[in-house]
């Protein structure tokens, strides 16, 4: 088969012109030309050469054995020579054709520590710092660690317009101390460096965390608090609505400019969503993260959960218990009215004439998630309340007068618990008034540890959710009026 190549495609357009015919590539030489028959007939000549040579060597050692004095009997041995010989060899092949390899050779000392593995107890432990954005920075880091014993699980970077981002997953001996870890970073060549613990679920890789986060969101309107807290770390999240935005519009950033440690975010109403973490700036790629989720949740739409659960109370009458957003709103007003001023005194601990105001935040997903209760005929008597407070968790129950006693209040807050559990809160607290019975049963049914502080004649019972599902903590903040909120506390008395 004829090559064709870059230089002779010309070839065929200028076969005719004498200058193509120095510019040829040399042809191979056929098998049956001049050359190659000269080849074979040496090579020929030498072979009948050896042959001759052999068969005289042959008959030269034959005429001396057969002549001798005992030439048949040293035939005779020679071949059984050659036959035991040929035994031995298949039976020495087979036997170590199938032998396990040989061990290796005994290492040194210091050469066998460093081949053993890491046995002593590990801490995973989140870290970020930031290098400058050129070659060999990140080899250094990696080496430092590594002097160190400290595994890199996962890495992810977020370039700046300065340096970049390094953000690190790693697993590192349990004696290591974080001043050690962060001074050999800082030998390394990085900088404003962060660590904190980390657990067994940030073992996930980022896509597919950042992809069930997404999913959680489009579920519930309600999930978007917990997931940007859960993207961004411990942050204050605060939801602003269009009309206090207005006023504060000539004060605000513009929307996509980053101030170091907040970040400001337009959702589908009209209002802003703020995020302060005062302790880490945000980098662009977690803005970009952050923008794609509320987004997706402008996109969406006011949505929640349609799944209801029909329950039978003990006297036999049914009641159904499902999600409640802003579309429940006037059925809640309604139900208000029907119930007693004590009742909502005990419940908003403020002036019941305010009652109606706090219904469209305290139904909102921005702020918690809600439950209602409705009888058969579809007439709403109860509504328990799980709303994103700082660092914290309220949960709140107001039940109407005639439905109260059945157990109503304490299936709701079981519930709301067990939510608050699936969002990874440490705790959540109940502000009542010490004479609500009702309110402090309910929360000694939990069977959780509970912490009991009066002030001022409010009662603020916290319940601390041992065994929870624990996250990234964050601060979502809940602008109830101060009278809802519950009394200052002493943090060393939770």
């Amino acid at each position: 088969m004829t090559e064709v190549t870059s230089e002779t495609a010309p070839q065929a357009t200028n076969a005719g012109s004498p200058k193509s015919r120095w510019l040829r590539r040399p042809q191979r030489r056929a098998p049956g030309s001049r050359r190659t028959a000269r080849h074979h007939w040496r090579r020929d000549v030498v072979e009948l050469a050896a042959l001759f040579t052999a068969v005289a060597v042959a008959d030269t050692i034959a005429k001396t054995v057969v002549k001798g004095p005992r030439g048949p009997f040293m035939l005779i041995a020679s071949a059984v020579a050659l036959a035991a010989t040929a035994l031995f060899h298949t039976w020495w092949a087979r036997r170590h054709s199938h032998a396990p390899p040989p061990p290796p050779p005994p290492l040194h000392a210091d050469e066998a520590i460093e081949a053993t593995p890491l046995q002593t107890p590990t801490t995973l432990w989140r870290m970020r710092t930031t290098v400058r954005d050129e070659p060999g920075s990140l080899a250094a880091l990696c080496a430092a660690l590594a002097a160190l014993r400290v595994d890199i699980l996962s890495l992810q970077t977020h370039p700046l317009a300065q340096g970049t981002v390094d953000e690190f997953l790693l697993r590192a001996p349990q004696d290591l101390a974080v001043t050690d870890l962060t001074r050999a970073v800082a030998g390394a060549g990085g900088s404003s460096t962060w660590t904190e613990r980390a657990d067994a679920h940030d073992l996930v890789d980022a896509p597919t965390r950042i992809l069930g986060l997404a999913t959680r969101t489009a579920l519930d309107a309600a999930e978007l608090p917990l997931a940007l807290r859960q993207l961004l770390g411990r942050c204050t999240i605060r939801s602003v609505p269009a009309k206090s935005r207005a006023r504060a519009a000539q004060t605000a950033p513009v929307e996509g400019k980053l101030d170091d440690c907040v970040l400001r975010l337009q959702d589908g109403e009209g209002g802003e969503i703020v995020v302060e973490r005062p302790y880490l700036p945000f980098t662009p790629t977690e803005f970009a993260r952050a923008r794609a989720l509320v987004e997706l949740d402008a996109r969406l739409g006011p949505r929640i959960p349609r799944a209801q659960d029909v329950l039978t109370l003990p006297e036999g009458n049914a009641i159904t218990v499902r999600r409640a957003d802003l579309t429940d709103v006037e059925a809640a007003k309604v139900m208000q009215e029907r119930c007693s001023p004590e009742t909502l005194r005990l419940r908003y601990h403020g002036p019941v004439g305010d009652a109606d105001k706090y219904l469209n935040h305290l139904l909102s997903p921005r702020y918690g998630r809600t439950l209602a209760v409705q009888t058969a005929s579809g007439r709403l008597v109860g509504l328990g309340h799980l709303l994103w407070d700082g660092d914290e968790t309220e949960v709140a129950l107001l039940v109407e007068d005639d439905w109260q006693r059945r157990g109503i209040g304490a299936e709701l807050l079981e519930r709301l618990v067990a939510m608050a559990v699936e969002a990874g809160c440490d705790s959540v607290y109940a502000v009542t008034r010490a004479a609500n019975t009702g309110m402090v049963a309910a929360m000694r049914g939990l069977g959780l540890p509970l912490d009991f502080q009066i002030e001022e004649g409010t009662l603020v019972i916290t319940a601390r959710l041992d065994g929870a599902d624990h996250r990234d903590g964050a601060e979502i903040s809940s602008p109830l009026p101060h009278a809802a909120r519950p009394a200052p506390r002493d943090p060393g008395a939770r």
